[in-house]
C-alpha cells in the first residue's frame, strides 16, 4: 500500500482563487512526487465543483489530470448492471413497493398487514429507509472486504426478544435485503488500471469510498484538505468580514426580506448569488418573489413534485375515479384535470348548474340526473375516460398504470403533461413513458405486485411525494441566482450567500436517528451516526463563512405559533466572533420605503336603484333590515359563494330532510293513530327520504340517533294537538303577493306547515315553522314581535288568502323533552307594520337612498357580506363614504 499524503490549505491569499490555490498544490506534490501527471485522478466531492477545478488545472498549464467524482469516473467505466426484480433500485417510490412485497411473503408479515395497514406502510417505509442506508454503507467498504462487513453487522443485529423486538426484526430483514442488492458502479474503481496517483479534494469531511479505494489502491495518493479545523472550525473566517443577521417576524417577511438581499447583492454587481435552500418551503416562496423580478435562476433543490399543477391534474383524475367519488370531485377533475374546461366551457356550466340545482353530491347521482344535451355528451366522454379506472377489482400496478395512461389519453392531460416541464418529469417518476416503463426490474416489479383501486392511488401520491421536481436551467446558462443546499454551496465562488432558515429546526438542530437502528447500532454497521452529520453540517457552513465575501443570515422569530431561536451554529459562530473581539453584524434592510397618503376606508353605503329585485323573500327582508349593505350584496348584486357539494352533513342539512319527512308523513295521514304505529312509520318515511336524498347511512348517523329521540316527542305533540281539534291542512306552501304599494315587486316564500286551529272558539289558520335550533333564540325573537321578520312575513302572504284569523309560531324540535312552540304575538299587526316598512324602503332605495353596512351586535359574526364590505377595516371616526338621503 501507497503512503496517503495530507495536505491542509491555510488561508488563501487575498485575491487567490481558492481553485488556483489547490491546482498549484497539487502540481507542486506531482513534481515532488515525480508522478506522471497526465495519468494522474482528481477526486472531487460533488459533480458542482468539476467546471471549476477543469479550469483551475487548465490555468495551471501542462497535461492535465483526469477530474472526476466517484459517480462520474465510475459511470465513465461503463453502464450500470440491471438491477434484478426486487431487489434494491435506490428509487424510493420502487423500493417501498418491493419493501411491502417482501413483508408480506413473510406470514407474520402478511398477518400485519391485514390487522393494521397503516403501521404496515410505516413499517415498509423504515424497511426501505434502513436497507438504502446499509447498503450505502457496505458499497463504501472495498469488495474484498464486504463479507466480513455483512458477518460483522449480523452479530451486532443479532435476534432479540422484549422491547425493540419489532424493530430489530425489521432490520434483519432490511439487512438480508441489502446483502442481495447488486454490486454497484463504483466497485469498477478498485479493479480499474491503477493510476499514477490520487489526489483528492476533502470539503465537508471525509468520504468512506474515497478512504476505502486510497486505503485499497498501491498508487501515490494526497489528501487536500480545505475543511475547518474540528477545535476552532471558524478559524478561517477573514476578519472584519463577519457575516449579517436579519431577525424576521414570520414566513412572509422572511421571504420578503431574503428576496431583496438578494434583489440588492444584484444591482450593486455581486453576481452569481447563493441562495441557500435550507427551508425549502420558504426557498420556494423566495423563489416566486424573484421571478417576478426576471430574476434569472438555476435551482439545483428543486420542489416536491406533489406540489406541482401536473401532479394535481393527475390526482384530480384518480379521486374523480373513486366508487364514492362525489361531484365536488368530478367538476375539479373537468376544470383543472383536463382539456374540457376550454373546449367544452358551456358544457361543463351547465353540468355544475345542474349538480347544485338538483342538489346531486355523487357521481353516480349522475346517470338519472336531468341534463342537456352538451351537458350529457360531456358526461358520457368523462364516464368513457373514468372507465378504465373505474373498477373495484386488484390488479398489478403495470395494469394500473395502462388505465391511468389511458384515462389521462383521452380527458386531453397527457398531451399537456407531456408540453409541461414538471408534466414530463411527472410521467418518467410514474413509469408512464415508454423507456421509463420498459426497463426489464421495473416492469417485470410491477407486473408482480397487485394492489387494489385506494392502493394504486396511494402509491402514485406517494410517488409523486418523494420525488423532486428540478426546474430547467436558464437557456442561455447565465444565472444570477443559484439555489442549492448548504452541503453543496462548498469551494464555490460565490459573490455573495443569502442564507435564510438559520434558526435552530433548520440549521444545526440534532437529526432524526435511523428508525430501525438507533444512533449505537448505526455507527457499528458503518451508518452515519447523528454526531457524523452534525458534524458535516458545521463544516459545510464554516466553509461557507470562509469563502463567502458576504453572508447573511435570516431567521422568524415564530414558525406558526411555535416560537424558534436563533440556529446552534449561529450561537457558536458568535462565540468565536467575540472571542476575538468581533460580532454578527444587525441586518440593515434594502427595501425602499415609499411614503403613501393614507386612505381612510369608510362604512360603505352604495345606491342602486336600478337593481332591486323583481321578487322580495323572508330572508331578503330580514337582510334589509338588518343590513342594508347585506341586503345590497347578497340580494341586488346577488353574490353568492357556492357550496361544496362532496361535503359533511351538516346540521342545515338534517333541516332540510327533516321538512320533507314530515311533510310525506302529514300528506298521507287521515286520521290519527296509536302512538307505536305513528312513530314506526315515521320511522319507515325518514329511511325513505335518507335513501332517496343520497345520504349515505354512516355520514348520516349523530342526525339518525337525534331524530330517534324526537319522533316519539313529535307524535306525542301532535296527539295533544288532535285533541285541541287542530288539523294539519297543508305543508311546503308556495305563497306569492304583489302588494299595490310595491310597485311591481313580489313577496314569495314557502311555509313549512299550514294548519286549522281553532282561536277562542272560532275558526282559524296558524302558521308554523320548523326549527332545529335552540329555543331561547327562538323567546328572543318574539320578545319584541315588530322585530321578528320571517313569521310577520308569511302572515303577510296568507292575509292574501283568507279571511280567517291568523296565529303563528316557531316549533323548536330539538327539545329533549317535548317539542316547544314559540308563539309571535299578534302576527297579523306585525305583518301589516312590515308591510308599510317594506314599502317605505323600497321608495326610498328607489329614490337614490344608500344601503350603509351598518356593522352592529351580532348580525355581523355570521354574515356572508362582511368581506364585501370591509367591515374590519373601516376607520371609525370617518363617518360613511356616502351620505344617506
Amino acid at each position: 500500500m501507497a503512503t496517503i499524503e495530507r495536505l491542509t490549505l491555510e488561508n488563501i491569499a487575498s485575491g487567490r482563487d481558492r481553485w488556483d490555490e489547490i491546482a498549484a498544490a497539487a502540481g507542486a506534490w506531482a513534481r515532488a512526487e515525480g508522478v506522471g501527471w497526465r495519468d494522474a485522478v482528481v477526486l472531487l466531492p460533488f459533480a458542482q465543483l468539476l467546471p471549476l477545478a477543469r479550469r483551475a488545472f487548465a490555468r495551471a498549464g501542462g497535461w492535465q489530470p483526469r477530474i472526476e467524482t466517484t459517480k462520474t469516473l465510475a459511470a465513465s467505466l461503463g453502464p450500470s448492471a440491471a438491477v434484478p426484480a426486487g431487489q434494491i433500485t435506490f428509487d424510493a417510490a420502487v423500493d417501498a413497493l418491493n419493501a411491502a412485497a417482501l413483508l408480506r411473503g413473510q406470514a407474520w408479515g402478511a398477518a400485519w398487514a391485514r390487522r393494521d395497514a397503516r403501521g404496515f406502510e410505516h413499517a415498509a417505509a423504515a424497511l426501505t429507509t434502513t436497507a438504502h442506508a446499509l447498503a450505502n454503507a457496505a458499497f463504501a467498504q472495498a469488495p474484498a472486504a464486504r463479507a466480513v462487513h455483512w458477518a460483522a453487522a449480523r452479530e451486532a443485529l443479532a435476534p432479540m426478544a422484549g422491547p425493540g423486538a419489532t424493530e430489530r426484526l425489521l432490520a434483519r430483514v432490511a439487512l438480508e435485503w441489502a446483502c442481495l442488492a447488486p454490486a454497484p458502479a463504483t466497485d469498477r474503481l478498485f479493479s480499474m488500471a491503477a493510476p499514477s496517483a490520487w489526489i483528492v479534494v476533502q470539503a465537508g469531511g471525509s468520504d468512506a469510498l474515497t478512504d476505502a479505494l486510497l486505503s485499497e489502491s498501491r498508487s501515490h495518493a494526497l489528501v487536500i484538505d480545505t475543511d475547518a479545523a474540528a477545535d476552532d472550525p471558524f478559524a478561517r473566517t477573514p476578519p472584519h468580514s463577519a457575516p449579517v443577521f436579519a431577525l424576521c417576524d414570520d414566513f412572509e417577511h422572511e421571504a420578503q426580506c431574503a428576496a431583496a438581499q438578494v434583489l440588492d447583492h444584484l444591482q450593486r454587481g455581486e453576481l452569481p448569488v447563493a441562495l441557500i435552500a435550507q427551508d425549502r418551503v420558504l426557498v420556494r416562496r423566495v423563489r416566486a418573489l424573484l421571478e417576478r423580478q426576471r430574476v434569472a435562476l438555476l435551482d439545483e433543490t428543486g420542489w416536491k413534485l406533489s406540489t406541482t399543477r401536473a401532479a394535481a391534474q393527475v390526482m384530480s383524475l384518480l379521486m374523480a375515479a373513486r366508487d364514492e367519488a362525489g361531484t365536488d370531485a368530478l367538476l375539479d377533475w373537468l376544470k383543472n384535470g383536463s382539456t374540457w374546461a376550454r373546449t367544452h366551457a358551456a358544457a361543463l356550466a351547465d353540468l355544475e348548474s345542474t349538480c347544485r340545482r338538483d342538489r346531486i353530491a355523487r357521481v353516480a347521482g349522475l346517470a338519472n340526473a336531468r341534463l342537456g344535451p352538451a351537458a350529457a355528451r360531456l358526461w358520457s366522454a368523462a364516464s368513457e375516460a373514468l372507465a378504465a379506472l373505474a373498477t373495484t377489482r386488484r390488479q398489478a400496478l403495470g395494469a394500473w398504470l395502462a388505465a391511468l395512461a389511458q384515462a389521462l389519453d383521452r380527458c386531453g392531460a397527457m398531451s399537456l403533461l407531456q408540453t409541461d416541464d414538471a408534466g414530463r418529469q411527472l410521467l418518467a417518476a410514474l413509469r408512464l413513458t415508454q423507456a421509463a416503463s420498459a426497463a426489464g426490474a421495473w416492469s417485470l416489479g410491477a407486473s408482480q405486485v397487485v394492489m387494489s383501486f385506494d392502493g394504486f392511488r396511494d402509491w402514485v401520491d406517494g410517488a409523486l411525494e418523494q420525488a423532486s421536481f428540478m426546474p430547467p436551467a436558464p437557456a442561455d446558462a447565465s444565472a444570477q441566482v443559484i439555489i442549492t443546499p448548504l452541503a453543496r454551496a462548498m469551494l464555490r465562488p460565490f459573490a455573495a450567500v443569502v442564507l435564510p432558515g438559520a434558526d435552530d429546526r433548520r440549521l444545526g438542530a440534532a437529526p432524526a436517528p435511523d428508525a430501525l437502528l438507533g444512533d449505537t447500532l448505526a455507527g457499528e454497521l458503518g451508518v452515519p451516526t447523528l454526531a457524523q452529520r452534525r458534524n458535516a453540517e458545521l463544516l459545510a457552513f464554516a466553509q461557507l463563512l470562509a469563502d463567502a465575501p458576504r453572508l447573511t443570515l435570516m431567521r422568524r422569530r415564530v414558525d406558526g405559533s411555535d416560537p424558534l431561536a436563533d440556529s446552534p451554529l449561529v450561537e457558536r459562530l458568535a462565540l468565536a466572533l467575540a472571542a476575538r473581539g468581533e460580532q454578527i453584524a444587525a441586518w440593515h434592510d434594502p427595501r425602499i420605503d415609499k411614503p403613501m397618503l393614507p386612505t381612510p376606508i369608510r362604512m360603505s353605503a352604495p345606491s342602486a336603484a336600478g337593481l332591486l329585485p323583481a321578487r322580495l323573500s323572508a330572508s331578503a327582508c330580514e337582510a334589509l333590515r338588518a343590513c342594508p349593505y347585506r341586503f345590497f350584496a347578497l340580494h341586488m348584486l346577488r353574490l353568492r359563494e357556492d357550496d361544496e357539494l362532496e361535503r359533511e352533513i351538516e346540521k342545515r342539512d338534517y333541516g332540510t330532510w327533516l321538512h320533507a319527512v314530515l311533510y310525506d308523513f302529514h300528506i298521507a295521514r287521515e286520521a290519527p293513530a296509536d302512538a307505536e304505529s305513528e312513530v314506526a312509520r315515521l320511522m319507515r318515511l325518514a329511511e325513505v327520504r335518507r335513501i332517496e336524498q343520497g345520504i349515505a347511512d354512516a355520514d348520516f348517523l349523530p342526525f339518525a340517533a337525534s331524530f330517534a329521540s324526537f319522533a316519539p316527542r313529535y307524535i306525542a305533540w301532535l296527539h295533544a294537538r288532535d285533541g285541541k281539534a287542530a288539523r294539519w291542512q297543508r305543508g311546503e306552501v308556495d305563497l306569492r303577493i304583489a302588494p299595490a304599494e310595491f310597485e311591481g315587486i313580489e313577496m314569495r316564500g314557502v311555509i313549512d306547515r299550514i294548519d286549522d286551529v281553532r282561536i277562542a272558539g272560532k275558526a282559524a289558520i296558524q302558521l308554523i315553522d320548523y326549527k332545529t335550533g335552540g329555543v331561547a333564540g327562538l323567546k328572543d325573537k318574539v320578545k319584541e314581535p315588530l322585530e321578528d321578520t320571517q313569521l310577520a312575513f308569511y302572515a303577510a302572504l296568507m292575509r292574501a288568502e283568507t279571511g280567517l284569523p291568523l296565529a303563528a309560531s316557531y316549533l323548536a324540535v330539538d327539545g329533549t323533552r317535548s317539542l316547544d312552540e314559540v308563539v309571535h304575538p299578534d302576527v297579523e299587526a306585525s305583518a301589516a307594520a312590515l308591510v308599510d316598512g317594506l314599502a317605505h324602503d323600497l321608495k326610498r332605495l328607489r329614490a337614490g337612498a344608500g344601503l350603509p353596512a351598518l356593522g352592529e351586535g351580532v348580525t355581523c359574526e355570521h354574515c356572508d357580506a362582511r368581506g364585501v364590505c370591509r367591515r374590519d377595516h373601516w376607520t371609525e371616526a370617518a363617518g360613511p363614504s356616502v351620505a344617506l338621503p
